[in-house]
């Protein structure tokens, strides 16, 4: 099985079991086992039959564990009708097809109960004396109203018959309800189906089998393009490239760029044009091979515990040679075996993720945008991680990244602008100061005494907060900023009303902001975890709640500066920086009083992030309450009137500062009519240079 279908059948599989048990166990939610057929019908829509098959027998299995044999049998009766309409669906057929397949599953299902009540007799005598226990009990009440009496002969009649010729009926019924099954699923799921056609299924790193020896390095791309399909141009042009043993290679541009098409092909994707020539395989995944350590840690963390991570997928003899202790020591994590994964800072996920990489002893190991979402001081230490491990092992490391200071320490860097390898990279824009066009108000948003501890009273509480105390006033633009790991998040969470404190509380306009959801919004690090509908209007008029039409959503896209022409657009096309701004304007149309960003800017270039710093500018002088949780300080404080540090869960009264606005009191100034976003001036193009290489060892990535 490839690994789009390992992971997606697992998945999907989970899912099914979940509804099935429910559905089984839990007293009127037998429907629930309608609804399970959708995750194994999408399976089969977009997958081969060998992934329904392996999914259908594992979820079968844990079922069974899980609520015994009715449950599992439940569980594969609603794999096959998934699958059928699925794979019928996948290969573009019709009502025959269903029909005809349907019979066959009726046949092997009825086979299938005929055979299991002739293996077990004990089962089938109980199930023979129910019916003739209650044939005999209705012929007993129908006997006591004389018009009523040859109803109940004739009932028991007929289950006299029945058990006689038991395995005809059972066999036939068992049948015919497959068939009557599938034809309705056919219109019903196979139009849910229909609708879910838009989600993506493929995976970008799927690459043909390449059976050679692996040996990754050394790399060489010459001429390297590659176009994905349906697309109208290449995501990258004429790349030359070539990685040796040793090397710490940084690749930078701007969003769009080509970044992580670079890194796909250095994985194994083979180009659409040119050649990637290396001595093997690139053994991605394989022990000696490649690794990817990606922008988001917690989408590669598995293990429950940091020392079950570490080994996680190695086979069992590999995975016994592997020195946890001494490579959690090597990434910095000495000492955390033992601590559970979910409790991890961003930082700490990402040395995890490195210690799970070197765990294969890769020759080549990449790092796509991994230093993007975590805070200063732990990109700093990352990257020095990273820089170190190809002195001290048989290995290149390849960065992707749009942060200057992490390519200084690369011993070559490759710019990439548009697909193309480029000298340098155009100027970035840095925001200027905003001035602020509008007055404060009151206090709108109060915290006292705020604490949380997830997990509260069980061994494996963590706490998060401890006694925070904080006013926000309205129109106010508030900047809290603090490593990662120092609550922010969980902060963020509180305010938005989405959890409620363990203690203390956090009141807005004077009553809990938990009992006034959607009056407070908050703004996810991961825009596209928000966007739920397909395309993009669609999303915004969702927020905006009952009675949002077209005009609302253009005027929310016209507020983040958006084109209207991206309302049909579908949310799976958008770029990183326009995600945010669909978020941003599904906001602009819900009306909120206070809007909670929790790291906005993550993940952007500095041009995106200057684009974001602008928007919140005007949305702040449109009379917007502000509170961004972000660790890019130098950034969003040109726009915010206070800068508030969290430190291991807790604002030292002594470091609330104000910020000031040159020339101006925050909470006197006017509001004049159309108020302009903050001027943006360039900030001096990067004067990196190759060292150590040739005109091969300029480079380019891109990313998406």
């Amino acid at each position: 099985m490839r690994p789009i279908e390992l992971a997606t059948g697992a998945v999907l599989g989970g899912v099914t079991v979940g509804l099935v048990t429910i559905g089984t166990v839990v007293p009127f939610a037998a429907a629930l086992q309608l609804v399970a057929a959708v995750p194994m019908g999408l399976l089969a829509h977009r997958y081969r039959f060998r992934a329904v098959f392996t999914a259908s027998v594992s979820a079968a299995l844990v079922t069974f564990v899980a609520a015994g044999l009715t449950a599992a049998m439940a569980m594969v009766a609603t794999a096959t009708i998934g699958g059928i309409v699925g794979t019928v669906k996948r290969r573009h057929g019709g009502l025959v097809a269903v029909t005809g397949l349907s019979l066959l599953a009726g046949v092997a299902w009825g086979a299938f109960s005929i055979g299991f009540l002739l293996t077990f007799s004990a089962t089938r005598n109980l199930l023979f004396d129910t019916l003739r226990n209650t044939a005999t009990g209705l012929n007993e009440l129908t006997s006591r109203q004389q018009h009523l009496e040859p109803l109940g002969r004739g009932v028991l009649r007929l289950t006299e018959t029945i058990l006689q010729w038991w395995w005809v009926y059972i066999g036939g019924t068992v049948m015919a309800g497959t068939v009557v099954t599938a034809l309705v699923s056919w219109f019903v799921l196979g139009s849910v189906l229909d609708r879910l056609a838009w989600l993506p299924g493929t995976d970008r790193l799927d690459a043909p089998a390449d059976h050679r020896p692996i040996a990754p390095l050394p790399v060489a791309l010459r001429a390297a393009a590659y176009r994905y399909p349906g697309a109208p141009a290449d995501a990258l042009t004429g790349i030359h490239l070539r990685v040796e043993v040793g090397e710490f290679v940084a690749v930078v541009g701007h969003n769009g760029s080509g970044k992580s098409t670079l890194t796909r092909l250095l994985a194994g994707l083979p180009p659409s044009s040119g050649t990637v020539d290396r001595p093997g395989s690139a053994g991605l995944g394989h022990r000696g091979g490649t690794a990817l350590v990606l922008q988001r840690p917690e989408s590669q963390t598995l293990g429950v515990l940091v020392a079950d991570d570490v080994v996680w997928g190695l086979p069992a003899a590999p995975a016994a040679e592997v020195d946890i202790d001494a490579l959690l020591h090597e990434v910095g994590l000495d000492g955390m075996g033992d601590r559970e994964t979910a409790t991890l800072s961003g930082g700490q996920q990402q040395r995890l993720a490195v210690a799970a990489a070197l765990a294969r002893r890769p020759a080549l190991l990449i790092a796509d945008e991994a230093t993007s979402m975590i805070d200063p001081d732990g990109r700093r230490e990352l990257v020095t991680l990273l820089a170190a491990l190809p002195k001290r092992h048989a290995m290149a490391v390849v960065l992707v990244t749009h942060h200057e200071a992490d390519a200084d320490a690369a011993d070559r860097v490759v710019h990439l602008a548009a697909g193309r390898m480029v000298d340098h990279l155009p100027a970035w824009p840095k925001p200027a100061r905003a001035q602020r066009r509008r007055p404060m108000g009151d206090t709108l948003l109060e915290l006292r005494g705020v604490r949380h501890t997830y997990n509260r009273g069980t061994p494996w509480e963590a706490p998060a907060l401890h006694g925070v105390d904080l006013s926000v006033r309205r129109g106010e633009a508030l900047l809290v900023v603090g490593g990662n790991g120092s609550g922010k998040s969980t902060l963020a969470w509180i305010m938005a009303g989405l959890i409620a404190p363990s203690t203390g509380r956090c009141d807005l306009a004077g009553k809990p902001v938990s009992k006034q959801i959607g009056r407070v919004e908050l703004a996810f690090q991961h825009s596209r975890l928000q966007l739920q509908r397909h395309t993009v209007g669609e999303e915004v008029a969702d927020w905006g709640g009952d009675g949002t039409g077209s005009g609302t959503v253009g005027k929310a896209l016209d507020a983040v500066g958006l084109d209207r022409a991206l309302t049909t657009r579908s949310i799976e096309e958008l770029s990183g920086g326009q995600a945010k701004r669909v978020v941003l304007a599904a906001i602009v149309a819900a009306h909120p009083q206070v809007v909670v960003l929790d790291e906005p800017l993550a993940g952007l270039d500095p041009e995106g992030r200057a684009d974001i710093v602008e928007l919140l500018a005007r949305l702040r002088d449109s009379g917007l309450t502000l509170i961004v949780i972000s660790h890019d300080v130098e950034d969003v404080a040109t726009i915010c009137d206070r800068i508030v540090h969290l430190r291991a869960g807790r604002i030292p009264e002594t470091e609330a500062a104000q910020v000031p606005v040159p020339g101006t009191e925050a909470d006197t100034a006017p509001a004049p009519p159309d108020p302009p976003g903050p001027a943006r001036h360039p900030a001096p193009g990067p004067a990196w240079r190759l060292r150590g290489g040739d005109a091969h060892g300029i480079d380019r990535g891109g990313a998406r």
